[in-house]
């Protein structure tokens, strides 16, 4: 056999090498490595989890996992050290594509409202990303923190304006509760600051206010009306006797805040509790619930009248029925008993 041969012969089997070495690596880098019938999921991988963890979440998704751990270690994904966070994966993506993915974390569009205690707020949060609920409670309630920021156990809930953010997935407790102070700073703006400092309020006074005004009523053109009833009472040194609060001190004692109570009894007048607002005068120590920025901007925005007593209205469901004096008070208070009663409710 000549050289030429020879040499023909090898390049052949060297090109058929290359070929079919070229092959699968176009194999394991592009072609699809998925494995779910949804046209994409999202994986969530917690702190500090190694590339072995890593392999075991996404394992149920992927097809060929010899095919991922090569190209894996091609990118140098088992040397990153931040592999937390949310990830999306699509149909049909190939190795490359998810490893890619797997290196961008996807921000959770975070939402709360209407949470009536601090432990709810944590527990909703807590569902939301990786910082669990007891993580979160330990940050809110922080001594150092509460001190530095003018809060206490009583009133923080004050801190946490309702809105939608923006967080990665896995943001610790402290870093979520730091950003929402950031967000209630910026909130409470010159403009808010000074409108409250009109009605001789300060901020967490103007939220326990608000988060009242937010149970009374859930009509936001009747809010700035509620405000300024109470705002009224206040200036007079009345009492403001305010229903929820009543409610929220027999949850209260009763460690109880599943009960539905949609009457309150004159039994319940008599509650001994700071909530109680027929009982003591003034603003309750903290908030009955998370007021939303309708409410917060009605009591900052409070309607000008002489109104100082309501009632709801048996005519107009969801609103109310105000009053100047104790004898219109006392009539639209009697239709509502009659109307209430008529209803057969009786808590």
């Amino acid at each position: 056999m000549n050289f030429k041969r020879i040499a023909a012969i090898i390049s052949v089997v060297v090109i058929t090498v290359l070929i079919g070495y070229g092959y699968l690596m176009y194999r394991d880098i592009f072609s699809d490595n998925t494995r779910f019938s949804e046209n994409e999921v999202y994986v969530y991988i917690p702190s500090d989890a190694t590339y072995e963890q890593v392999k075991e979440i996404v394992r149920p998704y992927i097809e060929d996992m010899d095919r991922f751990d090569k190209v894996a270690n091609k990118k140098a994904y088992p040397d990153r050290q931040d592999k937390s966070g949310k990830f999306l994966l699509k149909k049909g993506m190939n190795s490359n594509e998810i490893i890619n993915s797997l290196r961008q974390n996807v921000p959770v569009n975070l939402a709360f409202n209407n949470q009536e205690r601090l432990e709810n707020f944590a527990g909703r949060i807590g569902s939301q990303i990786e910082a669990d609920s007891l993580s979160l409670m330990n940050a809110f309630t922080d001594q150092q923190f509460l001190t530095e920021n003018g809060f206490t156990t009583d009133n923080v809930l004050c801190l946490f304006v309702p809105n939608s953010y923006e967080f990665f997935w896995n943001t610790s407790a402290i870093k979520f509760r730091d950003k929402m102070a950031k967000e209630y700073r910026k909130f409470w703006n010159a403009d808010r600051l000074e409108k409250a400092k009109q009605l001789n309020l300060t901020p967490i006074q103007v939220g326990v206010l608000a988060s009242i005004v937010h149970k009374e009523t859930v009509k936001n053109d009747e809010r700035s009306i509620v405000a300024g009833v109470y705002l009224n009472r206040l200036r007079k040194g009345m009492k403001l006797e305010a229903d929820p609060t009543v409610i929220y001190a027999v949850k209260l004692l009763s460690n109880d805040f599943n009960q539905v109570i949609k009457r309150v009894l004159n039994k319940d007048l008599a509650t001994d509790s700071p909530y109680n607002t027929y009982k003591y005068e003034g603003l309750p120590p903290g908030p009955i619930a998370m007021p939303d920025i309708t409410a917060l901007d009605a009591v900052l925005n409070p309607a000008q009248h002489n109104y100082i007593y309501f009632c709801a209205s048996v005519t107009r469901f969801g609103y109310h029925e105000f009053a100047v004096t104790p004898a219109q008070h006392e009539q639209n208070r009697q239709k509502y008993v009659a109307w209430i009663s008529q209803q057969g409710i009786k808590r």
